[in-house]
């Protein structure tokens, strides 16, 4: 049976490749492995996600959850020079290619991979990033989402891209009735980009977003 992206330990022959990828205007020359999510390129909606968010400028603490190879995290972290991003995976060799192309790109000492009980408990995050894996299951999505939203700081955000096919509008209603806010951001090549804040009234009757197509 094949790997699965979540697998804590792929069995498949840990054997690397080059991922070239364009983010935020520069081109990246990165490796990935088999048994990692999206191996052979920058998949769809996480490039949705990354097109249709501008890159953080400030200085900040940042997450970029289910990090597989480092994209995101690694182009937070050139694009930001005060950014300490941590990287979060179940997925062990995710975490070493991730810390290869962070040592390859020159931001290793501000990008952190890490098993999630690694991630000390006081650390709060300015941004959350994530292409979250909706193959898990509902049950464990829900768990996952609610142990790492409610670590964003008083104003911070978390960016998720979800497919229309995979729950996005679904997923949007539950996070409101959670007490988060959540507005479609965007919606491109049948994906969702969500931005998600702690709700402002304590009620958690937060607006949807549901004006944008």
């Amino acid at each position: 049976m094949a790997d699965q992206y979540f697998s804590h330990e792929p069995s498949s022959t840990d054997v690397r490749r080059p991922v070239a990828a364009r983010i935020w205007g520069r081109d990246y020359d990165l490796v990935s492995a088999p048994g990692v999510f999206s191996k052979d390129r920058l998949d769809l909606g996480t490039s949705v996600l990354l097109r249709e968010v501008e890159p953080p400028v400030a200085e900040g603490t940042y997450l970029d959850l289910g990090c597989g190879y480092g994209p995101i995290c690694c182009a937070i972290a050139i694009e930001c020079a005060q950014a300490q991003v941590w990287a979060v995976d179940v997925n062990r060799r995710a975490l070493e290619l991730t810390a290869e192309n962070a040592t390859r790109l020159k931001v290793a000492d501000r990008v952190h991979p890490a098993l999630p009980e690694e991630v000390p408990d006081e650390v709060r995050f300015h941004q959350i990033w994530s292409n979250p894996a909706i193959r898990i299951g509902k049950p464990e999505l829900h768990r996952m989402l609610l142990t790492w939203l409610p670590r964003l700081t008083p104003d911070g955000v978390a960016w998720l891209v979800v497919g229309k096919n995979l729950g996005a509008d679904s997923l949007q209603r539950w996070l409101v009735d959670q007490g988060f806010e959540c507005a479609r951001h965007a919606s491109a090549k049948g994906f969702r980009v969500l931005r998600v804040a702690r709700a402002t009234n304590g009620s958690g009757a937060a607006s949807s977003g549901y004006g944008q197509p």
